[in-house]
């Protein structure tokens, strides 16, 4: 259970990590956010798959476990999908306009819009995270993760300069982008405890978390750093995929 907290912590801190380093770079190089976001969504999809949607087959019971596992993938998918309609996240707000609006209101507004619509994509992740731990494999789950918290980062740092550019007091900045990563804290909270209570639901469980994860980094994650065609993106997912069957296969 400790490790489940300090994992938790990790998860929700790497946006406020992300966040502290936004005030010090209001514009950070956009080359730079899109290679860190693409080496995180290599790390994702190669814990997705191994920490994920593999142990989904293994601990899946009957003559069915791939039909489990595929109906849990797509139920993750369409869960972030219908959230993504109502709520949509980075791909499609990174365009807020600080600059435009003349009344301060509006404009703080649509700003405190898109944080809220970060906190709620930021709880299936956080789930994921904690239905990781299901199978009782830590490395696996700490690389999970690792992959989620990684990505939180940059997250973090693209929230600081709308708020700010709003009128948005740095103190009260800060505390608005803690609370997204609050929200992480307690996605993985529940996931584990959903999958502790009632192992008969963890292959659906793991497979459910692999869908919001490949989800994530399909349309969201690979999107925003390969708008430009950017070949430096591409490169970069495939280290962090690299990197991630690396320490799999020496610690797994």
């Amino acid at each position: 259970m400790g490790i489940v907290a300090l994992t938790a912590l990790g998860v929700g801190g790497a946006t406020a990590i992300g966040a502290l380093i936004g005030f010090f770079f209001k514009n950070p190089s956009h080359k730079l956010n899109d290679m860190i976001l693409s080496f995180a969504a290599g790390i994702m999809l190669a814990a997705a798959v191994a920490g994920l949607i593999l142990p989904s087959l293994e601990y899946g019971e009957g003559v069915w476990p791939i039909v489990i596992t595929a109906a849990g993938i797509f139920a993750g998918a369409v869960c972030l999908s219908l959230i993504d309609k109502l709520v949509p996240h980075l791909h499609r707000m990174t365009g807020v306009d600080t600059e435009t609006h003349p009344d301060k209101t509006a404009r703080l507004n649509k700003v405190l819009l898109f944080v809220i619509a970060i906190a709620i994509h930021n709880l299936p992740e956080g789930i994921a995270a904690g239905v990781s731990f299901g199978t009782g494999d830590v490395t696996q789950a700490l690389t999970v993760a690792g992959g989620i918290a990684l990505q939180n980062i940059p997250e973090g740092m693209v929230i600081i300069a709308p708020m700010l550019a709003s009128g948005m007091s740095r103190g009260r900045t800060l505390l608005v982008a803690l609370a997204t990563g609050v929200v992480e804290v307690v996605g993985t909270f529940i996931g584990y405890f959903a999958v502790t209570i009632s192992n008969a639901v963890l292959p659906f469980a793991l497979a459910f978390a692999g869908g919001t994860m490949l989800y994530v980094i399909s349309d969201e994650m690979i999107p925003e750093t390969h708008h430009d065609g950017a070949v430096g993106a591409t490169w970069s997912l495939l280290a962090g995929f690299v990197v991630m069957l690396a320490v799999d296969f020496f610690l797994g």
